[in-house]
């Protein structure tokens, strides 16, 4: 199994027209979680933007088998020798990560899946892979099994689920140092990130366009 997570944006006077084909979008996000392709179909919204994030089961799934619907009315973003309508994201931090599909299924139900964006100082960027790496593969405190942070130039957008499922991975740390703070708010996390227009800092969520998980009614 693999977590994607990628980041979209509407064309300028697309939003309007993209969103009426949002129902054929979930149609097809729906027949690849029907098919056993996906076990997660996640997209969210905000301040024109788009972020997905899906569990693909046997291979990789390119976003635009789901969204050509509106592919036409998204933004091309440069980089790559052909211009592209989603960037993939660098996943950054992670508690958990799949071992295999029995693994990754939940085993209880799942109440809310919450998007959620916040923006690093750039000169900052570096210092948070380097602590929650760390953290990460040293395990230096368990957290939610689900939670998924990933990056793109300074832009965090993190996955959650909730209730919150805390449990000890199964796959193997890559680090056996001990570089983590013992007490995690030395790590100053409050300086690393860019305030909000109101002060707030970290993360905030966004809204959801649709979720879709194969243990949900609609599969049963």
């Amino acid at each position: 199994m693999k977590r994607m997570m990628y980041r979209g944006q509407w064309a300028a006077g697309g939003e309007e027209a993209g969103k009426q084909k949002l129902a054929e979008v979930r149609e097809r996000a729906r027949q690849l979680v029907t098919d056993g392709e996906v076990m997660t179909f996640a997209a969210y919204e905000w301040r024109g933007q788009l972020f997905l994030y899906y569990e693909c089961i046997r291979r990789e799934i390119e976003p635009e088998a789901v969204f050509a619907p509106i592919e036409a009315h998204l933004e091309d973003w440069p980089g790559k020798p052909h211009k592209r309508k989603w960037v993939p994201m660098i996943d950054v931090f992670h508690f958990n990560e799949p071992a295999g599909y029995e693994h990754w299924l939940r085993k209880q139900p799942v109440e809310r899946r919450v998007g959620r964006v916040a923006h690093l100082k750039p000169e900052m960027m570096a210092s948070y892979i380097y602590y929650h790496y760390q953290l990460q593969e040293e395990r230096a405190f368990l957290g939610d099994k689900y939670e998924i942070i990933a990056m793109h130039e300074n832009l965090l957008f993190g996955y959650q689920e909730f209730p919150q499922v805390i449990e000890e991975p199964v796959l193997p740390q890559k680090l056996n140092t001990s570089g983590t703070p013992a007490d995690w708010n030395d790590s100053r996390m409050d300086l690393h990130f860019q305030p909000w227009e109101d002060g707030h800092l970290y993360f905030k969520p966004i809204d959801p366009l649709f979720v879709l998980y194969c243990g949900d009614d609609e599969f049963k």
